[in-house]
């Protein structure tokens, strides 16, 4: 693995020249987590259960009982992408994360415009994302969908002014949640399953007039791009590469290991979803909440909802975490322009 780019050494200043003030490079944050935390907060990105309910849906409308086999192709992809991550978080492990790694290899102009990008989704995803909360609330608890989305703004952002140490443990009790949803799905699936699997490659979607039509090498290739989108939150990591202990090994780890644990729990209940769905419509459909309470009951239903709202907040904390320290990390490099 590439070591780190270390600042040069300047020679120890004599007895009575007063210590030159700081650099603002030189101002680190704090290594206080392992590649289990990093992992933690990096799965919580990704967010797996609330990547079932809101983006596999898209793929079976489009995909049918291809989607396992998108997701299987995608993830494999992403093991490129991963490594380019790994290697170049190693390389620079910085709290600006991308904005940090382009600035460093191609200069500070194309830093500053990855900055702009990253500042555009920070004014915007989180927001968005925190909103979808109350749709999963539902079930016990009718909000109107701005309040719920100012709520998990309001408390990822406190949570994000802990320690990172305390935020690992929060978002990890908080994914333990995640991954019980996503088992109860896979459980219930397997359990009622309708047809073997064979329909992995069968390469079906439902037709509008409640036939299947065949599903084509090309419209693989379009779902490439929401299959790459489903596993690809492990550059999270490379954010905390600044604050993770010995990072010339663990920002690797932590990125493939990200990487590796999102794909089982989301592929996984895909391939149950796939085997358990009544018939060819009911799966195009993608209404995966619909399937959990005809598999058992409104209250597994209710609790798997909940699971994903949660979700939502775990991803609103790590988002908070990572969009301030691509904030930091451009103060520090004062890549704002001078007022």
């Amino acid at each position: 693995m590439t070591d780190t780019l270390r600042p040069v050494e300047t020679a120890a200043a004599p007895p009575d020249v007063p210590a030159p003030a700081v650099p603002p490079e030189s101002r680190t944050l704090k290594r206080s987590i392992g590649v289990v935390g990093g992992t933690l907060l990096t799965l919580s990105c990704v967010t797996p259960a609330s990547t079932l309910f809101v983006v596999v849906p898209d793929l079976f409308g489009s995909l049918g009982t291809a989607t396992a086999l998108t997701i299987a192709i995608g993830s494999l992809l992403c093991v490129a992408v991963a490594f380019c991550y790994s290697e170049l978080g190693t390389l620079v492990p910085s709290a600006g994360g991308e904005y940090a790694m382009v600035s460093t290899m191609a200069g500070r102009l194309a830093g500053w415009l990855v900055f702009v990008l990253s500042l555009l989704v920070v004014m915007i995803v989180p927001p968005v994302i925190a909103m979808g909360t109350a749709d999963y609330l539902e079930p016990v608890l009718h909000l109107d969908p701005s309040l719920a989305g100012a709520g998990v703004m309001l408390l990822a952002t406190l949570a994000g002014l802990l320690d990172l140490r305390a935020n690992a443990w929060i978002t990890g009790v908080f994914l333990v949640l995640e991954v019980i949803a996503a088992a109860v799905v896979a459980v219930l699936g397997f359990a009622h399953a309708e047809r073997g699997p064979g329909s992995l490659v069968s390469m079906e979607v439902g037709s509008a007039g409640g036939g299947a039509d065949p599903v084509t090498a090309m419209l693989v290739v379009s779902g490439l791009a929401i299959a790459l989108f489903i596993t690809q939150g492990f550059s999270t990591a490379v954010y905390l590469s600044e604050e993770l202990e010995n990072p010339r090994r663990n920002v690797a780890r932590t990125v493939l290991a990200t990487l590796a644990i999102s794909t089982v729990i989301i592929l996984v209940p895909v391939v149950a979803i796939t085997f358990g769905a009544s018939d060819l419509a009911e799966l195009t459909g993608g209404d995966i909440g619909a399937m959990v309470t005809a598999w058992s009951d409104s209250a597994v239903g209710t609790f798997v909802s909940l699971c994903v709202a949660l979700a939502i907040v775990n991803a609103g904390i790590v988002m908070v975490i990572q969009n301030s320290r691509v904030l930091f990390a451009s103060a520090r490099d004062k890549a704002w322009p001078a007022p």
